[in-house]
């Protein structure tokens, strides 16, 4: 209901109200239901939600564009196109109407932003990974603080359209496992995937499927726009990093992703990251290569 006063006097308000306005929502006093983050009358909405380890989300679509980041724990998103990897300080962002689950790998403290299909038209058609700025990183933090029905000329309106503007430049990283549509070309991958430590090659994954070295070759980069290489490193850089937010040791990880020793996946790991793994989790996104 909507109160009037008379010219030149000053509305009082409640206790109440003046602490809750003074007070900012803790994650905890919100709503974990994301229907409520996408009906909700803004351009953005933003939850908090833990997961224990394991936990799968199943496939579901939503209305509104979604960047889904661990402040803690590493989560796989995947969708029809392939799979996305979401360690700390990282985020995936899932564009409105991506048919997609979620797997947990660890303990994970997921903040999640619904954005708006208007302001999506800003923000990239596909999924992609992107680095999340310290910057990013305390916003996204103080937009689960806010109410749902923040007020948008207020503090609130300027954190989201903040937060909307770093979405815009964000850094994409290399964390895509895309997936083929070829049927020949699937089965190399789900293989791979069941077993990324596999070592068998082109000729002898081609015979498996029926298909010549040289044909099975030209597939792999049709389908999924990279090198059988490159696809079977990337299956193996994402297993690693669920092992590693499992605290897996190093040396066991590089054993059971076939390299030859942990210096070799070392290497691997610090060409395509920037960092060796033991330090992956503890840098800031600042520090991370972002420009891949």
């Amino acid at each position: 209901m909507k109160q009037s006063t008379k010219p030149g006097t000053q509305l009082r308000l409640e206790p109440s109200v003046i602490k809750a306005r003074m007070n900012p929502l803790s994650p905890a006093q919100k709503s974990t239901d994301s229907a409520d983050y996408l009906r909700v009358p803004r351009p953005l909405g933003a939850m908090a939600k833990d997961f224990a380890a394991g936990y799968v989300i199943p496939a579901d679509t939503h209305t509104r564009g979604q960047l889904i980041y661990a402040v803690a724990g590493v989560m796989s998103v995947r969708t029809a196109h392939g799979i996305w990897v979401v360690p700390p300080e990282r985020a995936v962002w899932v564009p409105p109407g991506t048919l997609h689950s979620t797997r947990m790998s660890g303990d994970v403290a997921m903040r999640t932003l619904y954005v708006r299909q208007r302001e999506c038209l800003r923000l990239p058609a596909r999924c992609c990974v992107i680095n999340v700025t310290p910057l990013l990183r305390e916003l996204i933090l103080r937009a689960v603080e806010l109410p749902l029905h923040y007020d948008e000329s207020g503090p609130g309106g300027r954190v989201v359209a903040l937060i909307l503007d770093e979405l815009e430049v964000a850094h994409v990283l290399p964390l895509h496992l895309p997936r083929p549509r070829d049927a020949r070309v699937a089965r190399v991958c789900d293989a791979l995937e069941g077993n990324p430590a596999d070592p068998r090659g082109l000729a002898e994954f081609g015979a498996l499927v029926g298909a010549s070295e040289r044909n099975l070759a030209r597939l792999f980069v049709r389908e999924t726009g990279m090198t059988f290489a490159i696809w079977r490193q990337q299956v193996r850089l994402i297993a690693a990093l669920e092992k590693l937010a499992q605290r897996t040791p190093i040396a066991r990880i590089a054993e059971s992703l076939g390299y030859e020793s942990a210096s070799a996946f070392t290497a691997m790991f610090r060409k395509t990251l920037g960092v060796a793994p033991k330090e992956y989790f503890a840098v800031t996104p600042a520090n991370a290569r972002g420009d891949t």
